[in-house]
C-alpha cells in the first residue's frame, strides 16, 4: 500500500517541485494550502491597508497552488488557520515586542502551525507524513537501548537527526530548531538534498509554471515595517535615551521600537549611535556611539530544544569540563556559524561562551547549536 503524504503548497518553486518528487517517488500526494491571518481594515485607522493579504498565503498564491495541484494530478485543499495564527504567533510576536525582546515568529510558526497544526490535520486525513519546501534533511540515526536517563525510549528507538540542506546558502534548518523527535518522524523535506539550481532544473523537468513566483524573506504578516505594525497594536510609552555614561541624551517612544544593534531611526544628533541596551525596569534605552561595544562572547538562553537527546546526552557526559566542546552556533540566520562552548546552568537553561566575540547578541532571538551538519538544538536568547 501506498505511503500517503500532505505537501504544504506554497504556489512557489520549491513546494511545488517537493510535491512532484513524492509523486515521482510513489507516493500518494494530498496538495494543501494553508490560509494566515492578516490585519483588518479598521475604518478608524489612518493606516491604508487596503488589498494587503499575508505575504505566505495570497489570493494569486492559492491560484497558482491549485493550478499546480491541477497539473500534478492531485487532491488539493485550503486550510484555514487564521485564528490559530493570530493567536499562537501575532500574539506572541507583539507579548515579546512588549518585554523589550525581538522574538523570531517564524520559528514558532513552524512548531505550532506547519509542523503543528498541519500535521494534526494530515493525521486526520490518515496520512503518514507532511512534507514541505524547506531546504534542510532528515536521517535516521542508529538504535538506541533504553536508558535510565531516558526511560521514555523505548527498547531500539529510531531517531531522526535534522541537517543543513546540501545548498548552504538556501538552508533552512535554523528555523527548525523548535521540532521534536515525534514531529520529526512525519516529516519529509523532499529538496534539502538539491541545490537551488537543481530544483529549478527539476522544475522546467516537470514542466511547472513556477520559475516566477517571488519568494518573500519578510515577516508574512507585516505589511510596511515592524515599526509601523507596532505602532498599531501596542502603545506608545515614552521613556529616556542615555549613553553608556548614563547621560541623557534623547527620548524614545516606547522600547519596543528598537533592537540591539540597530543605527537607523534612533533619531539623536551627532550620531551615528547604535542601540546597545534596554532597561526595562526604568524604561531607558541606552545607545552608544562606539560599535565595539556591540561585540559580546558570552549569551544565556532559555527554553532549550535538544532535537537529539541521547546523542546530546553522550556529549555531555564525553566532555569533562564543558557540556560541549566541538559547537558552532548562530545567533542569528544570515550569521556565520561561530565556535562556542555550552554549559548547563539549569534545567533548559545554558549558557554559551563564544571563541570569537559576536554581534549584537539580541534577547529574543534564536541561538542554534551545529555539530557539523547536523541541528542538535537551539534556545532563546534571554
Amino acid at each position: 500500500m501506498r505511503k500517503k503524504v500532505v505537501v504544504a503548497m506554497s504556489g512557489g518553486l520549491d513546494s511545488s517541485v517537493a510535491a512532484a518528487l513524492l509523486k515521482r517517488a510513489g507516493f500518494d500526494v494530498v496538495g494543501v494550502f494553508m490560509k494566515f491571518w492578516k490585519p483588518q481594515i479598521n475604518a478608524d485607522s489612518n493606516a491604508d491597508l487596503r488589498g494587503f493579504e499575508n505575504r505566505c498565503c495570497t489570493l494569486e498564491a492559492e491560484r497558482r497552488a491549485r493550478k499546480l495541484a491541477k497539473i500534478l494530478k492531485i487532491p488539493f485543499y485550503v486550510l484555514n488557520f487564521e485564528k490559530e495564527f493570530k493567536k499562537r504567533i501575532v500574539d506572541y510576536f507583539l507579548e515579546e515586542h512588549k518585554k523589550g525582546r525581538t522574538p523570531n515568529p517564524c520559528v514558532v510558526c513552524n512548531r505550532e502551525i506547519k509542523f503543528g497544526l498541519l500535521l494534526e490535520k494530515a493525521l486526520k486525513l490518515d496520512a503518514d507524513y507532511i512534507a514541505t519546501g524547506h531546504y534542510a534533511r532528515l536521517r535516521n540515526t542508529k538504535k538506541y537501548e533504553t536508558t535510565k536517563t531516558f526511560s521514555y525510549i523505548r527498547n531500539k528507538f529510531v531517531f531522526r537527526s535534522l541537517l543543513r540542506a546540501k545548498d548552504k546558502e538556501k538552508d533552512q534548518s535554523y528555523f527548525l530548531w523548535m521540532l521534536n523527535q515525534k514531529q520529526l518522524k512525519r516529516i519529509l523535506f523532499p529538496i534539502g538534498d538539491y541545490k537551488r539550481e537543481e530544483v529549478e532544473k527539476l522544475a522546467k523537468k516537470f514542466k511547472l509554471p513556477v520559475l516566477k513566483a517571488r519568494k518573500s524573506v519578510e515577516i508574512c504578516f507585516i505589511q510596511t515595517t515592524i515599526n509601523d505594525f507596532l505602532a498599531r497594536h501596542l502603545k506608545q510609552k515614552p521613556g529616556k535615551i542615555v549613553d553608556t555614561q548614563g547621560k541623557v541624551i534623547g527620548e524614545h517612544e516606547g522600547l519596543w521600537f528598537y533592537t540591539i544593534g540597530q543605527r537607523k531611526g534612533i533619531g539623536l544628533p551627532g550620531g551615528p549611535y547604535w542601540v546597545l541596551d534596554k532597561d526595562l525596569k526604568k524604561n531607558i534605552l541606552i545607545v552608544t556611539k562606539n560599535e565595539k561595544d556591540l561585540y559580546k562572547k558570552e549569551l544565556i538562553c532559555k527554553n532549550v530544544n535538544w532535537i537529539h537527546p541521547v546523542k546530546c546526552h553522550e556529549l555531555a557526559i564525553s566532555s569533562k569540563t564543558k557540556l560541549f566542546n566541538r559547537v558552532k552556533a548562530k545567533i542569528r540566520y544570515r550569521h556565520q556559524l561561530a565556535s562556542a562552548t555550552i554549559t548547563r546552568l539549569k534545567s533548559k537553561v545554558y549558557g554559551l561562551k563564544f571563541k570569537v566575540a559576536q554581534r549584537a547578541i539580541t534577547p529574543g532571538q534564536s541561538v542554534v547549536f551545529y555539530l557539523n551538519n547536523e541541528v542538535l538544538g537551539g534556545g532563546i536568547i534571554c
